[in-house]
């Protein structure tokens, strides 16, 4: 059952087991929340965390989302329950039940808004890739990982585009296939963390990278984003320079950019900057 509070310019959205709330900055969370199954997720929380990621795309009123979880551990990836079902599944059922995986890891990884993972304990299998999908990822440094789908006969296919792009091939060839647990320093090297810290500043980091994303234009913080997915792994080419070209030309006419110029010449704060 949904339940909406305000509280102090806050809005909750609330459910058994995931939390969504948005605070006055626009700032919003959504915190993972069955701390008893390590926050395992199933085809229904698959469905509900789709609906929660396309709430924020389309929202303008949002600059920033977290993803974060309860108790002890980020995400244990696939619920047990929902594992046993899954192996009495047809091909067809199993090839749309991982249709609505794929699609839910595809909307946080092309999230509009800047997003932030913010991580203690375990990710294993599925938490890897919720965590791969965010731009930024702040972990504790006791917290572990592991791509454990081959223990169980599997392959991490759905997170594979993500977790390969935050950690490269080379180290995706060992980690797909070993299933070994590594530290959350390892994860900070091999560039699936942003930053790896203690417990105690794990709240205070995340808040200090939210405080620097509410400084900057929200129109350039999503055409920055959009600009990495259109020339990543593209050849510099005639054409990609006349892309790049036009892009930052369009901005510097548009709206925010020309606030954002003039507030610079003028020595004043831009209109986006919130109290």
């Amino acid at each position: 059952m949904v339940s909406l509070e305000c509280k102090g310019g806050m809005i909750m959205n609330q459910t058994d087991n995931v939390l969504f709330e948005i605070d006055n900055r626009g700032v919003a969370t959504v915190t993972l929340n069955q701390p008893e199954i390590h926050n395992a997720f199933d085809d229904k929380l698959i469905v509900k965390l789709t609906e929660i990621f396309t709430q924020i795309h389309n929202n303008d009123d949002i600059r920033v989302m977290v993803l974060a979880s309860s108790g002890k551990n980020f995400c244990a990836g696939a619920d047990l329950n929902w594992m046993q079902r899954m192996a009495t599944y047809s091909y067809e059922q199993n090839l749309t039940d991982a249709n609505a995986l794929a699609t839910m890891f595809f909307t946080l990884n092309n999230l509009n808004k800047p997003t932030i993972a913010k991580v203690q304990g375990a990710a294993f299998g599925g938490g890897v890739g919720l965590v791969a999908c965010c731009d930024m990822a702040i972990a504790s440094k006791l917290s572990r990982f592991c791509l454990s789908e081959v223990k169980l006969g599997l392959i991490p296919a759905t997170i594979s585009p993500y977790v390969i792009d935050a950690i490269g091939a080379r180290l995706a060839r060992r980690y797909f296939t070993t299933a070994e647990v590594f530290s959350a320093m390892r994860a900070r090297r091999i560039g699936l963390l942003s930053e790896a810290v203690t417990e105690e500043e794990l709240e205070s980091t995340v808040a200090s990278l939210i405080e620097h994303l509410l400084k900057n234009s929200p129109a350039a913080i999503r055409e920055a984003k959009q600009l990495i997915f259109s020339v990543q792994n593209q050849p510099v080419t005639a054409e990609l320079l006349a892309s790049t070209s036009e892009k930052i030309a369009e901005i510097r006419v548009s709206e925010e950019g020309q606030e954002g110029l003039n507030a610079f010449l003028e020595k004043r704060p831009a209109n986006w900057l919130t109290e």
